[in-house]
């Protein structure tokens, strides 16, 4: 490998926040302001006495990222996984220029494009078609380039009726779409995207997927955070682990991932988070517990195939006369969704308006159902079945063992997703005739 061939090189990156401390991004004009006034600056210090800062409080610091080394040649698919707090997204933005590092190194040798959540780069005063213009010309592309390209972005991203509206008026899920269009159709050498993909319904995630992997057989540069391990596997060549933003493991896809999924798949039947405050989520809803109980609310230790129990969820709405529901998808160790359920016939609230205050929802799944494996959950709260408001990650993991009931004298891995008892009948409907 020759240093022309790598597109993106990271030399011990690391990225330190104040904690409670909001990042300021700079614009152009505060560049251009400091470079003007830069001089006088310096001159005004030259007489002023220099005043020591206090450092700062090591409870106070935090590392998103620390120590990151990691080369991606030109071509590769790259994912990059973990769990939620990693540095995922961090990573991505030093790369993207977004913000800088606190120490370190990073090389990106390309035109990049960047989709680390919705709309990013548009303006929200200017139509649909003079933004996918705007984001060309910020990606560096000639008018030309841009014209070429033009209907089919907007084909990829449905929006003809609504091309010259202000895309303020857009829905979250024509945002998403113009974004991605414009991401993905404009030829980058390097795109990035983060876990974007998860807003948008299943059609609108496996076009973006089959468009992804097109953009890689045209050999340009990918990098792809994701928490769908199928998506990961399928169009990534190579994988790079983060946890405590740290790097684990990188190397073959197939192989990273089968290691962080059976890592995760460690049991946390109960998660609990008593101060509202601190607890994850935002100003619409905060997460309380979850917990995997038995059906009547108690602890429970083990589960097999047989054993029927419940998902609990408790949960703060922040904001009286929001119409909450909750989703749950369940994943079994490959990262394949087993189900999805959501609170759409829970008879009590479903469609009312919740005032604020603190609620529990429980999901009673039976016994033999599932097959014996592993399984992490994912929650998300929606308002209005439209509008997500949340979503954790892993935020119950148990594990289910094998039944020694209902197998017969069959002892090899039971195939299938799922093993449910399904009731069976036989009847002789013919006798067999004389001499047979």
């Amino acid at each position: 490998m020759t240093m022309s061939d790598v597109v993106v090189e990271a030399v011990g990156l690391g990225k330190r926040y104040r904690i409670g401390e909001r990042e300021r991004y700079r614009a152009l004009r505060d560049t251009l302001t400091d470079t003007l006034y830069a001089p006088a600056q310096r001159l005004r210090g030259l007489f002023r006495p220099s005043a020591k800062s206090a450092a700062p409080e090591p409870d106070t610091m935090f590392w998103a990222l620390r120590d990151i080394s990691v080369e991606v040649r030109r071509g590769e698919v790259v994912g990059v996984i973990g769990r939620n707090g990693a540095g995922k997204s961090t990573f991505l933005k030093i790369l993207a220029r977004i913000t800088k590092p606190t120490e370190g190194m990073v090389r990106v040798r390309g035109r990049v494009a960047s989709l680390l959540e919705i709309g990013t780069g548009f303006h929200a005063e200017l139509t649909g078609r003079e933004n996918v213009y705007l984001n060309g010309a910020i990606l560096g592309m000639r008018k030309a380039e841009i014209e070429r390209k033009f209907d089919e972005i907007v084909a990829f991203a449905e929006v003809e009726r609504f091309l010259d509206t202000p895309v303020k008026r857009y829905s979250s899920g024509m945002y998403m779409r113009l974004a991605f269009a414009v991401a993905a159709h404009l030829e980058p050498e390097i795109l990035l995207v983060d876990e974007v993909l998860a807003v948008g319904d299943a059609a609108f995630q496996k076009k973006c997927l089959g468009k992804m992997g097109d953009v890689a057989k045209e050999g340009r540069t990918i990098l792809f955070v994701s928490h769908n391990m199928t998506a990961v596997q399928s169009l990534c060549g190579r994988a790079v682990w983060l946890d405590g933003g740290r790097v684990v493991q990188q190397g073959d896809a197939g192989i990273i991932v089968t290691e962080y999924l059976q890592t995760a798949a460690e049991s946390c039947l109960e998660q609990v988070w008593p101060d509202r405050d601190t607890a994850p989520g935002n100003e619409s809803v905060k997460v309380h517990s979850a917990r995997v109980v038995g059906l009547d609310g108690a602890p429970i230790e083990t589960l097999d195939t047989r054993t029927s129990f419940a998902l609990e969820f408790a949960y703060w709405n922040l904001k009286a006369g929001a119409r909450l529901n909750l989703s749950v998808s369940l994943y079994n160790h490959e990262g394949n969704c087993v189900f999805t359920t959501a609170t759409v016939n829970e008879p009590r609230w479903h469609g009312k308006e919740f005032p604020a205050g603190l609620y529990r929802s429980v999901c009673q799944v039976p016994g033999g159902f599932l097959n014996d494996g592993s399984y992490r959950a994912k929650l998300l709260v929606v308002h209005d079945l439209t509008h997500l408001l949340y979503h954790h990650e892993d935020i119950v993991v148990f594990e289910v063992h094998d039944s020694t009931e209902g197998r017969g004298k069959w002892y090899g891995q039971w195939p299938g997703v799922v093993r449910p008892e399904l009731e069976w009948a036989t009847e002789q409907i013919q006798p067999a005739a004389d001499g047979e």
